[in-house]
């Protein structure tokens, strides 16, 4: 599993662990039926408490990405699709995504380079 964090991000651990595991569950790098390592081997691997793990897997036990099973880890389970048409989902959506661009603009992320890689992105959705 290919899950890297860091440290010095103003993203908290915890979430930078819920996103790195959400886009190996979206892309189907982990699929229902794989383990994912115990809450204390994770943590050890990434150089973080293991409540900070533990958080990160119950927000994804949530989500419904995973069961999590004491002293066994977690298990990606078979995930129901939410109804897509959550009246703020669009307008969340967007407002997230400006705060992302606005917040990789003030760090310096060049908009001719931002503009590319979210063209390449969408067209990475389109082909799916």
């Amino acid at each position: 599993m290919l899950l890297t964090i860091d440290l010095e991000a103003s993203t908290p651990v915890y979430r930078q662990i819920i996103d790195g595991l959400r886009v190996l569950l979206v892309n189907r790098q982990l699929a229902p039926g794989d383990s994912l390592p115990t809450v204390r081997r994770l943590a050890l691997d990434l150089g973080v408490h293991f409540n900070t793990v533990a958080q990160a897997y119950r927000a994804l036990a949530d989500e419904g990405w995973i069961e999590l099973a004491r002293r066994n880890g977690a298990r990606v389970i078979q995930r129901l699709v939410p109804d897509a048409h959550h009246a703020g989902l669009a307008a969340d959506f967007q407002r997230r995504l400006d705060e992302l661009i606005a917040e990789l603009r003030a760090r310096g992320y060049p908009a001719s380079r931002l503009g590319r890689d979210l063209r390449r992105a969408a067209k990475s959705l389109e082909e799916n």
